[in-house]
Parts: C-alpha cells; sequence; structure tokens
C-alpha cells in the first residue's frame, strides 16, 4: 500500500479503497473528508498501526483533543516500521483549531508531534503557519479531494427538475457558522420569489423549534430530519438550484464539495473548496451574494455558467486524480 490514513483510536472502522471512489452504494464511509485522502491513492482509512499493511510507503496520522498521546506513540512506531510520516488536524475549522489547541498541555504535545513527523498535510492554507511554528520541518497545503472524476459519484439533476435553495450549514449555537444568519436570508429570498426553502435539522427538539418558528410565515420552508444516508442526503440535495451558506470558519469546505458532487453552485462560506471552485462567491458581502442568489434562483444562463466554471476548476484542482497526483510523490 502507498498511502493509508490513520486516526488513532477513531470510531470509523477500518476501510480499504481498492476502487478509490467506489460507488456511492459501497459499505462504510464515502470518500470525502480526510477517507478521500485514502480513497484517491486507493489505499485505506484506520484506527490502529498494527491494522496498516507492512510495507505501506506513507501514512497521515489524524489528530484530534483526546489521541495526542496516541498519535505520538503512533508516529513513533510507523518511523520505527519505515514509514514517512505525516500529521494533520482531523477538525480543521478555525474554531475547531482554537479549541485543540487552546490549551497549553496539548500545545506543547502538538509540538513533540510536529517535532517527530515527517511533515504535515494542511487541508486548509490557514493551518500551514501553525504547523511550522509548531516545529514541523515541510507542510503541504493539499485539500481534501472530491470524486468529480468518478461517474458513478455524479448526483447531477436536470435543471427543469430543480427548485429553490438548500441550506448547507447545521449547528445554530457556532458562531462561525452563521447558520441562524443564513436561514433568516434564504427565507427572505425564498418569500419573495415564492421558491421552496429546505433545511436539515441535526439539533433534535431545539432546532426544530426554531425552524418551525420561521415556517409559520413561510409554507415553503421544508424541514429535514436528520441523519440522512449520505447518498440520500446528496440526491435531496440535487433537486435544488443552489446551495447556500454563510460559514466563515475556514474550513477544508464539504458544504462546497457535495455542491460538486451535485453539479450545482454554492454560494456563500469561506472554506477551501468554496474558494477553488466557487471563487466569484468568496469575497463577496451579504448584500451580494443575496443579489447573486436571487439571479441564480431564476437565471438559466447564469446558473450554468456557474456550474461549468466550478466543475473545471473542480477537475483541475479537486479531483481524485489532481490530489492523488500531489499526495503519492510526497
Amino acid at each position: 500500500m502507498k498511502f493509508a490514513v490513520l486516526n488513532p483510536g477513531g470510531r470509523d472502522r477500518d476501510q480499504l479503497f481498492p476502487d478509490g471512489a467506489g460507488t456511492p452504494d459501497d459499505p462504510g464511509h464515502p470518500p470525502v473528508n480526510y477517507h478521500a485522502y485514502a480513497a484517491c491513492c486507493q489505499g485505506g482509512f484506520f484506527r490502529s498501526v498494527d491494522a496498516i499493511p507492512k510495507g505501506t510507503g506513507r501514512v497521515l496520522v489524524l489528530l484530534r483533543k483526546r489521541n495526542l498521546r496516541k498519535a505520538l506513540a503512533c508516529i513513533a512506531s510507523l518511523r520505527k516500521r519505515g514509514s514517512q510520516v505525516f500529521v494533520s488536524c482531523k477538525e480543521s475549522g478555525g474554531h475547531q483549531v482554537a479549541d485543540l489547541l487552546g490549551d497549553v498541555t496539548r500545545w506543547q504535545l502538538f509540538q513533540e508531534i510536529c517535532a517527530a513527523a515527517d511533515g504535515a498535510i494542511s487541508s486548509t492554507p490557514e493551518l500551514a503557519p501553525i504547523y511550522r511554528a509548531a516545529g514541523c520541518a515541510r507542510v503541504e497545503f493539499i485539500p481534501t479531494p472530491y470524486p468529480v472524476d468518478s461517474p458513478a459519484w455524479n448526483f447531477t439533476q436536470p435543471l427543469e427538475k430543480r427548485r429553490g435553495i438548500f441550506i448547507g450549514t447545521r449547528e445554530f449555537g457556532t458562531p462561525s457558522r452563521n447558520h441562524l444568519a443564513a436561514v433568516a436570508m434564504a427565507d427572505e429570498i425564498s418569500r419573495d420569489l415564492s421558491c421552496p426553502l429546505a433545511v436539515v435539522n441535526t439539533e433534535g427538539r431545539q432546532g426544530g423549534m426554531i425552524l418551525k418558528s420561521l415556517r409559520k410565515n413561510n409554507p415553503l420552508l421544508f424541514i429535514i430530519e436528520a441523519p440522512l444516508p449520505y447518498p440520500d442526503y446528496l440526491r435531496v440535495m440535487a433537486l435544488h438550484r443552489i446551495v447556500w451558506q454563510l460559514d466563515s470558519s475556514s474550513v477544508p469546505g464539504q458544504v462546497a464539495g457535495d455542491a460538486l458532487l451535485c453539479r450545482m453552485p454554492c454560494v456563500g462560506g469561506n472554506g477551501v473548496i468554496d474558494r477553488i471552485a466557487f471563487e466569484e462567491f468568496a469575497e463577496a458581502g451579504r448584500d451580494e451574494l443575496a443579489t447573486r442568489a436571487r439571479d441564480l434562483l431564476q437565471n438559466d444562463e447564469a446558473w450554468h455558467a456557474v456550474d461549468h466554471r466550478a466543475q473545471a476548476n473542480a477537475q483541475e484542482l479537486l479531483s481524485f486524480q489532481a490530489i492523488g497526483g500531489k499526495l503519492l510523490p510526497l
């Protein structure tokens, strides 16, 4: 095996990706986020060092708040076996990294980890200076890939079957997600244009109460209760014209990545995939984003133009072929 991802003590089961992205019907975790690093190299995702095949050339060790000591031991074990070892924070949004490293004991452990590893793979450019400051000799910014080059993962629907807005974020209580602001702005657009608005509720009764209070004035607001299997989630998303978000967390960008698989515009958000695939929206203010969203909801030509540019950017810079070509030669 040329490339493996290790999440020491994690919950996700060991998984091999011999066929790369595979199909949406395959069991296990879909080939997105950090699993995608393994999948685009036809590698594997593991929970323990012992499960990684001997002779694996490169291993990416994921760091979490509660696994830092275990990760440090894994790095030593893997290097002793002859593997080249890189590290990456599993939760790499700005607020998540602050939570991970805003403690002196964890920061010192992080420094030990960075000094012990061969380098770091940073899924966001914002995190790269932190790895360097902690002592990483080598830091590579490599976005998490999406299987846009796999026909099996094309969830597109004809434009005539699409209607309305799909909210890409959740978490009312996380300030940088700006979820309530996104729902409120989309609700106004939905009422003005008489178009459907779909929101996934992952916060149980509390989240449902907030959304139901908005639905009193907007019968076109549809609440989708989580969880949904990932392929079903994408199928629901693809029935809408745009994905809308205002996330300012500087995350890798799964919302925009999901939109790429559904072949549709993602408006708003400052994630890495947003900035690469939907760069025209990355620096726009909220008023401009709202104007662009209204245009995409009504103007077929504008919709197709945004989708075409996004897919071209993704094929070149985010596809499995593109990112696999960066990971394997490390």
